[in-house]
């Protein structure tokens, strides 16, 4: 490792208060970890909420509590799962957005054909489950055999910088930041209050520095709940706080696999749904790769990238037998980790235990879902733009005088956001279809029934993975960076060589329960 490196390096290691491997006071890393999960809220209840209403289960309020329960409850095992069994990095898991574009198309065609016999939540919601649960195996062989690590030999900086970046840069457009009706002030209350606590007042008290998130959310709900009460706002209002609809909400929630009832499988859902697993996986590298810098830890091996994604496969698998729309790793909480410095695995495992036992309690739910969008926005703002610095950082390694490398890590940014860009003008897959004429051209050429199964599935596919960012980008840069000529050291793979864990470095639970029985 380079001096510069060295400094660089022991730079980002100072910020951290705690390390991967320390564990605070329970009573602090009580607080910590919650906090973890408060940066994430936002995102773990869009997805079952915008689920929800695809497929008319808003009509059914307590089944709604229940199915948004049920996501905290899969979060929970699956981060204590993670940091545990599998990478073992403080990343939470949670509901993903990478693989909702073909979870929507899928309710799109069974409640579009009308369904009889149950309500049509009950028969897209089965064919979601086992779409996931088949397209996940296949994501648990490819972690498990090693497939996906192969993959790891051919990421450089350059590769991995505009990915991460994306990561953060995919929400700059979120409707909880640009929405029409959005409420200023209240988004500007929370961000300023993020900034104030973790940038200019964390020096003058440790609980600044460690609480900026928990602190500004806090403040600007109880703010927002008091207009709501003495009616400043009404209930149009995006900052509108329904306190009764917690009083109404059922107290305990019962939670257990098949729910909804046995998973149905259809082979075209469960080939556009492994389109979306295969978006995860890359967000998901660009997560481990991000969560390394920003707590100055060698970049991620072989093995642990290997352990990581195997364990989400299985993390899939286990969402899909609850009946949620999949799992995967979070990049909020590592937003969290660059704001308050807390990388302690053991603080997260605190906040996965207590989001699971919560996950049961009805009023928890329904009181999560009552912070405004204005907050939302606000912690997204701060969490998300920590991530595209952290993206930017890997650019320390690699030769910027080069033109070669300017020209890849500007081509991959743009394009990974002008293609998502362009996708949003299609509601869904079906009408991707419809606009690239594939319909239409079956329609005409008569094909066998399998031909046309193959077609949607490819273009389905692309659909998808052109809605995910930080696919397109961190594609686009994976080819041009491996197939423009570029030296090692010019690309920052030999600088990257120096910080890359070994294999060796990583010990899985197996590695530690055989070494604790030899001992």
């Amino acid at each position: 490792m380079t001096g510069d490196e060295a400094v660089a390096d022991e730079a980002v290691g100072d910020d951290i208060e705690y390390g991967i491997d320390e564990q605070p006071p329970l009573g602090e890393s009580v607080v910590l970890g919650i906090q973890h999960y408060l940066t994430m809220v936002g995102a773990n209840i869009a997805v079952p909420l915008i689920l929800a209403d695809a497929m008319g289960m808003t009509d059914y309020p307590g089944v709604t509590a229940r199915f948004i329960g049920t996501f905290f409850v899969v979060s929970g095992i699956a981060t204590l799962a993670q940091t545990t069994f599998g990478n073992r990095y403080p990343i939470v898991q949670g509901a993903p957005f990478s693989m909702l574009a073909p979870a929507l198309a899928i309710i799109g065609v069974v409640t579009a054909g009308g369904v009889s016999g149950q309500p049509s939540w009950e028969a897209a919601l089965l064919q979601l489950q086992g779409a996931i649960i088949v397209a996940a195996i296949v994501e648990v062989a490819m972690g498990y055999f090693g497939l996906v690590g192969k993959l790891r030999r051919f990421l450089s900086p350059v590769v991995v910088a505009p990915t991460i970046a994306l990561i953060g840069l995919s929400l700059f457009s979120a409707p909880q930041i640009t929405a029409e009706n959005q409420s200023w002030p209240l988004l500007a209350l929370t961000l300023g209050l993020i900034l104030l606590f973790s940038q200019y007042l964390d020096v003058k008290h440790r609980a600044f520095r460690l609480y900026p998130v928990i602190l500004a959310l806090v403040i600007a709900w109880v703010a927002a709940a008091a207009l709501s009460v003495l009616g400043v706002i009404g209930s149009g209002h995006p900052g509108f706080v329904d306190l009764g609809a917690v009083a109404n909400t059922q107290p305990i929630m019962p939670i257990y696999p098949f729910q909804w009832g046995m998973p149905q499988v259809t082979t075209a859902f469960v080939v556009g749904m492994f389109a979306g697993v295969l978006a995860s996986i890359v967000e998901s590298i660009g997560d481990y790769y991000a969560v390394a810098n920003i707590t100055g830890s060698g970049a991620p091996s072989e093995r642990r990238i290997n352990h990581g994604i195997g364990m989400e496969g299985l993390m899939n698998v286990f969402a899909g037998i609850m009946g949620t729309g999949g799992s995967t790793s979070y990049s909020e909480n590592i937003g969290a980790i660059g704001l308050t410095g807390v990388a302690s695995r053991y603080v997260v495992q605190i906040g996965a235990a207590v989001m699971l036992v919560v996950g049961f309690v009805g009023y928890f739910g329904q009181l999560i879902a009552t912070i405004p969008d204005p907050i939302v926005g606000g912690l997204f703002i701060a969490m998300f733009g920590q991530i595209v610095a952290v993206g930017i950082s890997n650019l320390r390694h690699v030769d910027l005088d080069s033109s070669r490398n300017t020209f890849v890590i500007g081509f991959a940014l743009f394009v990974g956001l002008a293609i998502p860009a362009y996708m949003g003008n299609f509601e869904s897959t079906i009408a991707f279809r419809e606009a690239v004429g594939l319909e239409a051209f079956l329609a005409e050429a008569g094909v066998a029934t399998p031909i046309e199964a193959a077609a949607q599935a490819v273009v389905d596919t692309v659909y998808i993975i052109g809605s995910t960012g930080m696919a397109v980008g961190g594609l686009a840069a994976l080819i041009l960076d491996n197939t423009i000529p570029g030296s090692r050291e010019e690309r920052g793979l030999a600088a990257w060589d120096r910080i890359t864990e070994d294999d060796a470095d990583f010990e899985s639970f197996r590695d530690r329960w055989l070494a604790r029985d030899d001992d």
